[in-house]
């Protein structure tokens, strides 16, 4: 049993089991249960589920505080909250892309629940690799600050840029080289349909695979924000992956509830542009200005909590101002 206690990523192999035991029961609650049949989610079911895996993640905080200590749980909690803000952005783009394959609310749900499986392997890779380089490069940390410094400024000025969806390469390359169907089949992914040319049955993608395709790689367009902004945060590489993947297990659930009013978001990437500034800006203040003294969790999380409230409080005023402006007299 000693392997239990022994360390892995400067964390002992006990907690991860534990964390990837509630991935999988989750996961499998999701596959067995809510997932058996194909229906459209309703906003109040989906608020429902959402509220469920908001309270597992928050008590999941609650064990790392105990466990950890106060300080890795108010790090766990910062990097929840950017990373749950942060989803709803990517909530918008989700939308857009099932509505440029054409996929039914009733197909939606399969789509994400196998695209979050492929999210938590891909975010995994992605900050193995970020520790990794940055226990053996400790200035790469000021890169990733000076990032999303520069990230957060770019969104504040720049323009709404739509998505091209059907342009992409990558969905342009698979065209190109596998069989794709002009309609859907159901859920299935992959099905067997009639050569052109030959008669002979060939294996086929379907939309909706398509659909999953683009929606993994526009997560990892997110991921290239989100997971700098966690390491910013915090270089513990069990924090890191813990608080992305616990707010990424309740994105399809949330989908549902944001995704027929996400416009009423509209000014929440002002606030998450100022919080990646502030997160970023804050290793320089920490070693610069503060002399190597670490900033105060509690300060950070009170400010990165205090912008992301700010900002859907202003987007559900504005917005629903804009829209009485809009009603004819």
């Amino acid at each position: 049993m000693d392997f239990l206690f022994a360390d892995w990523l400067g964390t002992p192999a006990w907690f991860w089991l534990a964390f990837i035991t509630l991935v999988a029961l989750l996961t499998a609650f999701d596959l067995g249960i809510l997932n058996k049949e194909n229906k459209e989610m309703g906003i109040k079911e989906s608020l429902k589920l959402s509220t469920l895996y908001i309270g597992i993640a928050l008590a999941f905080g609650g064990w790392i505080w105990a466990a950890k200590g106060g300080e890795a749980g108010l790090q766990y909690f910062t990097g929840f909250f950017i990373e749950k803000a942060l989803s709803i952005d990517n909530i918008f783009v989700i939308s857009l892309i099932f509505a440029t394959f054409a996929i039914p609310p009733r197909y939606q749900y399969r789509a994400l629940l196998w695209g979050i499986v492929a999210v938590i392997v891909l975010r995994g890779i992605m900050i193995a690799g970020g520790a990794a380089l940055v226990t053996e490069y400790g200035w790469l940390l000021y890169v990733f600050a000076a990032f999303l410094v520069f990230t957060g400024v770019k969104m504040l000025f720049a323009g709404e840029k739509p998505m091209d969806v059907a342009g992409n390469p990558v969905v342009k390359w698979l065209s190109r080289h596998i069989p794709i169907t002009n309609e859907l089949h159901g859920e299935k992914f992959f099905v067997r349909v009639p050569d052109t040319r030959t008669g002979k049955l060939v294996l086929a993608a379907t939309p909706l695979f398509l659909a999953l395709v683009v929606i993994n790689l526009a997560d990892l367009v997110f991921a290239v924000d989100s997971v700098p902004a966690i390491f910013a945060i915090t270089t513990d590489t069990f924090i890191v992956y813990t608080s992305n993947i616990m707010a990424i297990l309740g994105l399809r659930a949330l989908y549902f509830a944001l995704a027929a009013m996400v416009h009423r978001f509209h000014y929440l990437k002002y606030a998450l542009a100022l919080v990646l500034v502030f997160i970023g800006s804050k290793i320089f203040v920490a070693d610069f200005v503060l002399g190597g003294d670490k900033f105060p969790p509690l300060v950070s999380l009170g400010v990165t909590v205090a912008l992301i409230a700010g900002g859907v409080i202003w987007s559900l005023v504005k917005t629903r101002e804009e829209g009485k402006a809009a009603l004819p007299m």
